[in-house]
């Protein structure tokens, strides 16, 4: 799945909060999207989404403009995984997670084979399957995030886009999402965007960088061409050291 952003401007009422992006999310690849609060990171994840309409320019899936594709035939090529998703009160994880397979049955289709193995292969992928019983709501904060991204992976999208999907989760929590993440991209080709907030584990996890400012763009690329002290400088205003990772060898920033 090729995603483009072509001059997208974005905002909210009289408000801008992006201007004029364009950018190429490379297919296959993890991307994270970076930058200060009210940049605008969240905000061009709607877009790309086809969660908010843009003020100008459009954004493109596979040469189409996403605003012109059908509702359908966009979520069996995109899946999306809101910041704090709300469920019904007392469904069970497998309850949950068999709606991501919606886009690809009729309002009254039977249940299928292959519905029963895409929701059993998202369970076993995030290990979840001895979970898949319990309510939503009595599993702990990493439990339920990654019950959600069973919902996704059941879905069975080429394209997926996350919103802080490590927000409120402990390191341990964090780094089994975000190696979830990365072993499905490796496993299967899915393209996967997600916002970020830790600059060490955007690096640690992700193929591609997307730096957003207070200004607009500041860099893409990949991590130790994005993250430089000059970039986190015109991003952050942070003064900053960056070093390679003694275990993976990508940047580490050091705030000064």
């Amino acid at each position: 799945m090729n995603l483009q952003a072509q001059d997208l401007s974005l905002g909210y009422g009289d408000t801008a909060v992006v201007e004029g992006l364009t950018l190429d999310i490379p297919e296959g690849k993890m991307t994270a999207i970076l930058g200060p609060n009210g940049c605008g990171k969240s905000t061009l994840l709607r877009a790309l989404a086809r969660l908010i309409k843009p003020i100008r320019g459009r954004v493109v899936l596979d040469g189409e403009d996403i605003h012109a594709l059908n509702t359908r035939a966009l979520a069996r090529r995109m899946a999306i995984l809101p910041q704090a998703p709300l469920a019904p009160e007392g469904i069970s994880v497998a309850d949950l997670v068999r709606r991501g397979r919606t886009p690809w049955r009729g309002f009254l289709s039977p249940w299928r084979d292959e519905d029963a193995a895409a929701c059993a292969a998202a369970l076993e992928a995030v290990q979840m399957t001895d979970l898949a019983d319990r309510p939503l709501n009595e599993l702990s904060g990493g439990q339920r995030q990654r019950a959600w991204i069973a919902l996704v992976l059941a879905q069975e999208a080429p394209l997926l886009l996350l919103d802080e999907p490590t927000t409120f989760l402990d390191l341990v929590h964090q780094i089994d999402v975000l190696t979830l993440l990365r072993t499905r991209n490796r496993d299967t080709g899915m393209t996967v965007i997600s916002v970020l907030h830790d600059l060490n584990m955007a690096a640690r996890f992700n193929d591609f960088l997307v730096l957003l400012g207070p200004n607009g763009l500041v860099a893409t690329g990949a991590p130790d061409t994005v993250l430089t002290p000059d970039n986190l400088d015109r991003a952050f205003r942070l003064k900053a050291q960056v070093q390679p990772d003694p275990v993976t060898g990508n940047p580490m920033v050091f705030p000064l």
